[in-house]
């Protein structure tokens, strides 16, 4: 059964291959892709062909997600060939979890035979030329938490995940990002997909304005309260990672504005743009 306490910040290397192995005898398939649904995003998984559902509350110290637009099960399959294996719901430190809960499952998967994990979110667009349902690749990020030592490889490093002092200047894998951006020529959605900056924030409130005036003084593209502790953790396992953002709402900067940023419309415009997300991972799944 999963655990249900959010308090702990680290596990062993055997707690961790535990829950690998629990999965490994659970389902037939060996997916080499792993694919982190954001808010309203789940319906990647929706296109996966031989599918397996297995339920957070089953797997052994799995964490609950308790957010609208996350539905809380793997779903084992096949997508354009590929085995993978999609979340159906992450975590967030504003549910309570430490840094090592919130990505507990990338390790998993690096223990699954795992080699590239893709991960997906809802964010706030803060660059001007942004409009709303607008998809970003995500370049490079700003781990705001960590500037405070909220670091998901703080403590004990174990080594037989990776080294004690990993790059993260290339976190983000451009041999991907350059696939992604041919795909998208091909498929006609090229005049909304931009690369930027992603900075992710604590939550669960939305940022102030003047938050989000320093933000985009820092260079920031867009916003949210995810991803980035996965990334940091997969690239510490060796995993190649691609990341996409899509823009559900635009950050307000203006202290005239009536604008109010809200979950509800973010959940409405990923149900907008997610066919076009969607179409354009299951291509590039195909080319990796």
């Amino acid at each position: 059964m999963a655990e249900r306490t959010s308090h702990r910040s680290s596990y062993t290397f055997e707690e961790y291959k535990e829950t690998a192995d629990w999965l490994l005898a659970h389902t037939t398939q060996r997916p080499k892709v792993a694919i982190i649904c954001g808010s309203g995003l789940g319906g990647l998984a929706d296109f996966l062909e031989n599918k397996m559902v297995i339920h957070y509350e089953d797997i052994p110290r799995f964490p609950q997600s308790t957010v609208p637009g996350h539905a809380g099960q793997l779903v084992f399959g096949e997508l354009n060939g590929k085995q993978c294996v999609c979340m159906q719901g992450r975590f967030h430190f504003y549910e309570g979890y430490s840094s090592g809960k919130v990505t507990y499952p990338v390790r998993v998967f690096h223990l699954l035979g795992v080699e590239t994990l893709i991960v997906t979110n809802a964010a706030g667009g803060l660059n001007p030329s942004f409009n709303v349902g607008d998809i970003m690749i995500i370049k490079d990020h700003i781990n705001m938490p960590g500037f405070a030592g909220q670091n998901p490889l703080r403590g004990h490093n174990e080594e037989r995940f990776g080294v004690r002092f990993p790059c993260m200047s290339d976190a983000y894998d451009r041999q991907i990002v350059r696939l992604a951006q041919e795909i998208a020529e091909e498929q006609g959605c090229s005049n909304i997909l931009h690369q930027g900056v992603y900075c992710n924030l604590g939550g669960p409130c939305f940022e102030t304005i003047a938050e989000c005036r320093m933000l985009q003084t820092l260079g920031v593209d867009a916003v949210g309260m995810s991803t980035v502790p996965e990334v940091i953790v997969a690239r510490h396992c060796g995993l190649r990672v691609f990341g996409l953002s899509l823009i559900t709402n635009k950050a307000v900067l203006d202290y005239s504005s009536d604008q109010r940023a809200n979950h509800d419309e973010v959940l409405e415009t990923t149900r907008m743009r997610a066919l076009v997300l969607q179409k354009l991972v299951s291509s590039l799944l195909a080319k990796i």
